[in-house]
C-alpha cells in the first residue's frame, strides 16, 4: 500500500521533524499551541488529495505534535500506588481501547463513581448480593486504582461521541494528566454530513441525511491513543509509523472495485459498503511518555501506547512492532508498551454490521426501528469467520507455533519478534508465567502480564455472530520490560517491578446492556518491591469465577 498522503511535505523539512522526534528532541507542546482544523479545512482535507501547503503543514503538526496536560499534578494529584496483601505497593497499569468513548457515561462513572456505576447494571443480572455483581464491583475498584491508563480509540469532536474531547473530559472527572496523540482526521462524508447515500430510495436518502447531520462548529474530527497519568507526564513523543499497512485516504475513497459495484442489486448493499468505509488523514503511531518517581527502580518508566493496523497482514504488523522496538531499544528503564495490537492472524478484525453502524453513528437504535431491512440478511462478517480447529486454536492464543500445511499462524513471527528483542541494556520483555504470580491458568508463557484462562488467553474482543464458535479474539496487550530481566523466561531473576496479576475485567465491560465498549481493559500491576515465590494474593484479588 502507499504511504499516506499527508507525507507530502518537503522531504527535507520531513526527515528533520522525524529525526528529532525519533531522539525525543522535540518536546511535547503545550495543549492550545497546536491548532485545530476548522470544518472547511476538514472538507477541503477529503476533497483534495494534494491540499495547500498551509493546510498541509497544520495537519502535519496535528499528527506529529502530541496534546499534553499536566493540570491535575499542579493541582495536587498524586499517584495511588496501591497496596495489595502479601506484595506491598504496586504500580497499576491499565489498557483499554474505549471504542470511540461511545458509552461515556458508563466509562467515567467506572472509574470515579461506585454507586452510579451500580446503577447502570442490569438489575435482574447483576442483583444485589449477587457473586456477579461482586465481581463487577471489585473489577471496577481495581480499575479505579490504576495510576497509569492507556486509551486506544478516543474520539475529539466527533458527533457519534458527542463532540466531546473524550480524553480531556474524562481526565477532569478522574483527575488526572493525560497525553493525546491523533492517529488519524476523520474525513468520511459520513462523518462530515456531507454524504449524499447515492443509490438508494429517496426516502431512505432522506432519513440517512438527517441522521448524519453535524454541527459543523463542533466537529473537530480527531481520533487517537491516549495516556491517562497521576504522574506527570514527561518527554511526551508522537512518532508516526514508517510502515502504514493500509492506505485509509486513497483506497478508502475508492471504495469497493468496479466488480463489487457491478453486483449491487439493493440500496441496503450500497449502505453497507459506505457504513464500512471511512475515509482518514493519517496513520498508525506510537505515543511514548516517561513518569518519574524515587520508587520506580532507576527512577523512570516509559510508556509506549499504541494501536496496530488492523486492514493489514501480520507481517506488516510486525514491521510496525519492529519500528517500535527500534524506537525504544536504548532505554536503560523499565518500559511498559500497552495497546490493541489486532493479534487477530488475519487481514482485517471481523466486526458485525450492527456494531458498526454504532460505531460510525454514534447508535443504532434509529436504526433498529426504521431501518431494520439495513441490518438483515448479510453475511458479513460471518464470511470472515472460517470454521477449523486451527482458527480455535489462533483466536484465543496468537502466540501459538505456527506448522507449516497443518495449523499455520502468521501472528507467531509478532511474537517471536518480542521474544527474541533485547535492549542495549540486555534487558528483555517478560514472557514469564507462574501460578503464584498470576491469575487463571499460569505455568504458560505471558501469564503474568496477560490473562490466560482454561484454553489459551483471556480474550478481549468479540464478534457478534451466529455461526460456530470463532468471534473472540485476543487483541489487546500489556508488555513489561523489568530493570533487571536479561531473559524473557528468566529463572531466579528479581520479580521487582516486573508484572504481576495481569487481568482481563471482562465482567465490567459486560456488565451493561451492549457493553461498555467492544474490547475488554486489562490491568497489571507492578510491585515496587520484591515478592516471595510462596506469597499469592492472599485473598485480595479472587481468581476470576
Amino acid at each position: 500500500m502507499p504511504n499516506y498522503r499527508y507525507h507530502r511535505l518537503p522531504k527535507k523539512l520531513l526527515s528533520v521533524f522525524l529525526l528529532c522526534f525519533q531522539v525525543g528532541l522535540v518536546q511535547a507542546m503545550p495543549a492550545t499551541s497546536t491548532e485545530l482544523l476548522t470544518y472547511k479545512e476538514l472538507v477541503e482535507l477529503y476533497e483534495r488529495e494534494n491540499p495547500s501547503a498551509q493546510l498541509q503543514l497544520k495537519l502535519q503538526n496535528l499528527l506529529t505534535i502530541p496534546f499534553v496536560n499536566n493540570d491535575a499534578s499542579a493541582a495536587g494529584t498524586r499517584p495511588l500506588k496501591p497496596r495489595v496483601a502479601g506484595r506491598g505497593r504496586q504500580l497499576r497499569v491499565a489498557q483499554w481501547n474505549i471504542e470511540r468513548g461511545l458509552e461515556y457515561e458508563a466509562l467515567e462513572v467506572a472509574f470515579t463513581d461506585p454507586a452510579k456505576f451500580v446503577s447502570l447494571l442490569d438489575q435482574t443480572k447483576y442483583p444485589e448480593g449477587s457473586p456477579k455483581r461482586a465481581l463487577v464491583l471489585e473489577q471496577a475498584a481495581l480499575l479505579r486504582e490504576a495510576d497509569i491508563v492507556v486509551l486506544n480509540e478516543v474520539d475529539w469532536g466527533m458527533k457519534r461521541s458527542g463532540y466531546r474531547n473524550v480524553i480531556a473530559d474524562l481526565a477532569a472527572a478522574l483527575k488526572m494528566n493525560y497525553a493525546f496523540g491523533t492517529e488519524f482526521v476523520e474525513i468520511d462524508p459520513i462523518a462530515l454530513g456531507t454524504e449524499g447515500f447515492e443509490g438508494m430510495e429517496e426516502g431512505d436518502r432522506a432519513a440517512l441525511a438527517d441522521q448524519i447531520t453535524i454541527d459543523a462548529e463542533r466537529y473537530k474530527g480527531l481520533h487517537g491513543t491516549a495516556i491517562l497519568s497521576r504522574f506527570p507526564l514527561r518527554n511526551v513523543r508522537l512518532i508516526p509509523f514508517r510502515t502504514q499497512g493500509h492506505d485509509w485516504y486513497g483506497a478508502e475513497k475508492k471504495g469497493v472495485s468496479k466488480i463489487e459495484k457491478s453486483k449491487r442489486k439493493a440500496g441496503e448493499i450500497a449502505f453497507q459498503e459506505k457504513v464500512e468505509r471511512e475515509v482518514r488523514r493519517g496513520g498508525r503511531m506510537m505515543l511514548l511518555a516517561d513518569i518519574e518517581d524515587p520508587e520506580i527502580p532507576k527512577g523512570r518508566l516509559t510508556i509506549v501506547a499504541t494501536h496496530l493496523e488492523s486492514k493489514t497482514k501480520p507481517k506488516s504488523r510486525v514491521k510496525q512492532l519492529e519500528e517500535l522496538l527500534e524506537t525504544i531499544k536504548g532505554i536503560e528503564h523499565p518500559v511498559v508498551v500497552a495497546g490493541d495490537l489486532n493479534t487477530s492472524t488475519r487481514d482485517a478484525t471481523p466486526s458485525s454490521i450492527k456494531r458498526e453502524i454504532k460505531k460510525r453513528f454514534g447508535s443504532r437504535k434509529f436504526w433498529v426501528k426504521q431501518s431494520l431491512k439495513f441490518l438483515t440478511g448479510f453475511s458479513w462478517p460471518n464470511s470472515l469467520l472460517l470454521g477449523g480447529l486451527n482458527e480455535y486454536r489462533k483466536q484465543a492464543d496468537p502466540t501459538v507455533r505456527s506448522i507449516q500445511f497443518v495449523a499455520s499462524n502468521p501472528e507467531a513471527r509478532f511474537f517471536e519478534t518480542l521474544k527474541k528483542f533485547r535492549f542495549s541494556d540486555g534487558g528483555a520483555f517478560d514472557f514469564r508465567g507462574e501460578r503464584e504470580r498470576s491469575i487463571g491458568s499460569g505455568n504458560s508463557p505471558l501469564a503474568n502480564s496477560n490473562q490466560r484462562g482454561s484454553k489459551g488467553f483471556i480474550t478481549t474482543f468479540e464478534v457478534e455472530r451466529t455461526i460456530g464458535f470463532i468471534g473472540k479474539f485476543k487483541l489487546d496487550w500489556i508488555f513489561v520490560k523489568p530493570p533487571a530481566l536479561k531473559s524473557p523466561y528468566g529463572e531466579r531473576q528479581p520479580y521487582i517491578f516486573a508484572p504481576h496479576f495481569g487481568r482481563t475485567l471482562k465482567e465490567l465491560n459486560h456488565s451493561i446492556e451492549d457493553r461498555i465498549s467492544d474490547h475488554d481493559p486489562l490491568i497489571v500491576d507492578l510491585p515496587f518491591g520484591e515478592t516471595g515465590d510462596s506469597e499469592r494474593v492472599a485473598g485480595s484479588i479472587k481468581k476470576d469465577r
